[in-house]
């Protein structure tokens, strides 16, 4: 038998022990009557429970969720903000949005998501942003934007996407950010971007675009910004731009353009054009047109001309804003006056 003495020793070395090692807490304990709950524990694996009814705005980031259960909502009506970016969700359950019908923004990025319920915003009539952002969608179900009539921004990039069904987004008439980049888009229908009246902002940027119907922005003429860099382009319909007279940026760097039609401009402010890395060629209609429309052009190592042989290799800002010798004196291309060139900026 251990002497008392000892026995006292150990007691008081293993309480020692105790006051130097720290209680693990459970990760992300919820706050009560907190407005705000946030956890970025990346050992988190199970979606937080007994969050407070005051609940506006829950973040539950860089973890290893990769569940969730029906009912994780349950019990938070007043909730506006649902950010659930950067975790291993592979499904949702198509109730888990019911008990949050004021909820205004949603944002999936960066999960492993192949696609959606169906009903899945079936009450979440009050939704402005969605971001559904680098998961695995390959295709756009109708039913998900049928009840999102207040939404103004939606995020699909760097997913799979290899086409846009005919009016899936014309619930949409809010809508004013579509965001379609890095996805693997091979052409648009004609009535892809039918319903969005009031869209200002397109980025199709890294698809594998080759053509575009002369038909594609006709249902979007609020449009001021467009976003085609990176695809396949190698021709432009006669037209394709003309309903977007409210245009500021158009970038169609790095296609295979050969050749552009830009409409006439109201008055006001020059376009941003970004036309890098295309094979132009540098003809007498480029120049005249370039010259004529004046937009900012933006001009970089790579914007050179392809052809004719006499501009090879010239950067296409400096053979526009010296004009083109071979072409036959016209006013409208050899003697336009300063102010026609004022817009054209090389970088």
């Amino acid at each position: 038998m251990m002497p008392p003495g000892q026995i006292l020793s150990a007691l008081l070395l293993l309480l020692l022990l105790l006051l130097l090692v720290p209680c693990r807490a459970a990760p992300c304990t919820p706050h009560p009557n907190a407005t705000r709950f946030v956890c970025t524990e990346p050992t988190l694996s199970t979606f937080p429970s007994g969050l407070p009814p005051t609940t506006l705005a829950i973040s539950v980031e860089f973890t290893a969720l990769a569940t969730i259960v029906p009912t994780a909502l349950a019990g938070l009506p007043h909730l506006q903000e649902l950010h659930l970016s950067s975790n291993r969700l592979a499904a949702l359950p198509g109730t888990l949005l019911r008990p949050v019908p004021t909820l205004r923004v949603l944002d999936l990025t960066n999960n492993l998501l192949p696609t959606l319920p169906a009903d899945i915003f079936a009450t979440t009539r009050h939704l402005q942003h969605l971001v559904l952002r680098e998961n695995r969608l390959r295709a756009l179900k109708p039913a998900w934007f049928r009840h999102l009539p207040r939404l103004l921004w939606l995020d699909l990039g760097d997913n799979a996407l290899t086409e846009v069904p005919p009016e899936v987004f014309h619930p949409l008439g809010s809508l004013r950010s579509l965001d379609l980049s890095h996805n693997r888009l091979v052409s648009l229908a004609p009535d892809a971007l039918a319903g969005l009246g009031a869209l200002e902002r397109l980025d199709l940027e890294g698809n594998r675009l080759g053509t575009l119907s002369s038909a594609t922005f006709v249902p979007v003429p609020a449009l001021r910004l467009l976003f085609l860099q990176d695809n396949q382009l190698q021709a432009l319909p006669a037209g394709i731009f003309v309903p977007l007279r409210h245009l500021s940026v158009l970038d169609l760097a790095r296609n295979r353009l050969r050749a552009l039609e830009l409409p006439p401009r109201p008055p006001g402010p020059a376009l941003d054009l970004d036309i890098s890395g295309n094979p132009w060629d540098c003809g007498c209609q480029l120049v005249a047109l370039l010259r004529r429309v004046t937009p900012r052009l933006t001009a970089t190592r790579d914007t050179v001309c392809a052809s004719p042989p006499r501009h090879r290799g010239q950067e296409v800002a400096a053979v526009v804003q010296a004009g083109d010798t071979g072409c036959e004196p016209r006013g409208d291309v050899q003697h336009l006056p300063d102010t026609e060139t004022r817009g054209l900026v090389s970088s």
